[in-house]
């Protein structure tokens, strides 16, 4: 990874700033988050307190990244240390990550460092879009804590439970499977609340003739899963399952359609036209899917406007769905990636509509 961040030194900048998390762990293999990486020609650095210096020496030899560790202190501050290593390398150009640094640390590191401050933009991004063989083993593992966790759910909804006790208990669950924490907070949606595509849960209980839509995920070995099920308390009505149905459809059309060289606004198509022509387009606001790894929305993302490429290696979720007010609403999404012939789903959970 070092070697990308050496080749974006041959032209106007003499030195990159890291400051984002996902990037530190992606670039020096540091998990702990706080640090910060300067990487110039004489040298990559990863700088730390005295609360990460030892795990931070494990990491980063263990990622062979290339970096070395310094700890900043009060006889040793960051920014004195941070200065020197550009005086070094005589850097006066430096690239920083616009687009996670909030504006008053940009202030503070401008002010700090005196040198010219330009922003990378998507370049730290783009080469995480294509993943490594060992990260797409962390994914598929992540998806499949998802998978375990959604049949052991089937073994607790009923009438009576809360949101929160669903919600709870996939979360427990996950952990229980060998999750190191969650991708995002727990979605779980019953009745008229599974209209709203990123509801809170809450005490409402489950009811015959609910909805329930649970969007859950889990993060193993730094990498994220993302998963959301449908199902139905009871029995379902005749209008509820053709939304589902309809909304299955989309889902499998896409997959199935999803081919490398395309874009990925083409891939958010496939499933649009069909809900749009089965007389749901107005219910379906939100973008087919989004790339993840270190982080649960990456990029690219399949949506109307992002005109990427697809290749293979790239992850993607596809996650149609119709949300209708007063009524509820379907989401189904798997976590995939993209490969020479198509796409291939990490998840395994059934996706009929299954009555509980």
């Amino acid at each position: 990874m070092i070697s990308r961040l050496y080749e974006m030194l041959s032209g106007e900048m003499q030195g990159v700033l890291i400051t984002d998390p996902y990037s530190l762990r992606y670039y020096t293999g540091f998990c702990g988050g706080e640090g910060i990486a300067l990487c110039t020609k004489e040298e990559a650095v990863l700088y730390v307190d005295s609360r990460y210096t030892e795990a931070a020496a494990g990491e980063v030899k263990d990622a062979a990244s290339g970096f070395i560790v310094r700890e900043y202190n009060h006889d040793a501050p960051l920014f004195d240390q941070l200065r020197d290593q550009l005086t070094k390398a005589s850097a006066e150009t430096v690239g920083f990550e616009d687009r996670s640094m909030v504006c008053s640390t940009f202030t503070k590191y401008h002010k700090e460092l005196g040198c010219r401050l330009i922003p990378l933009e998507d370049a730290l991004l783009i080469p995480r879009q294509i993943k490594t063989d060992a990260e797409l083993a962390y994914l598929r593992k992540a998806e499949a804590i998802g998978d375990q966790a959604f049949s052991h759910i089937l073994t607790v909804l009923k009438p009576g439970i809360t949101e929160l006790e669903v919600a709870a208990e996939l979360e427990y669950t996950m952990k229980k499977c060998g999750a190191g924490g969650l991708s995002f907070d727990t979605i779980v949606a019953s009745g008229i609340h599974s209209s709203m595509p990123h509801a809170i849960p809450t005490e409402k209980k489950l009811e015959n003739g609910d909805f329930v839509t649970m969007d859950f995920g889990c993060i193993y070995k730094g990498y994220c899963s993302d998963m959301t099920r449908t199902v139905v308390i009871g029995k379902a009505s005749a209008e509820q399952r053709k939304v589902y149905e309809t909304v299955l459809q989309a889902q499998l059309a896409a997959m199935e359609g999803l081919r490398p060289g395309m874009q990925c606004r083409e891939v958010d198509t496939i499933a649009r036209d069909l809900i749009r022509d089965a007389g749901y387009g107005e219910y379906f606001g939100h973008g087919l899917g989004h790339s993840v790894g270190l982080y649960i929305h990456e990029s690219p993302a399949l949506n109307t406007r992002d005109e990427t490429v697809l290749v293979p290696g790239m992850i993607e979720t596809i996650e149609p769905g119709i949300y209708i007010p007063g009524f509820g609403g379907v989401r189904i999404e798997d976590m995939g990636v993209v490969t020479r012939e198509g796409y291939e789903s990490f998840a395994t959970s059934r996706k009929e509509l299954i009555e509980v």
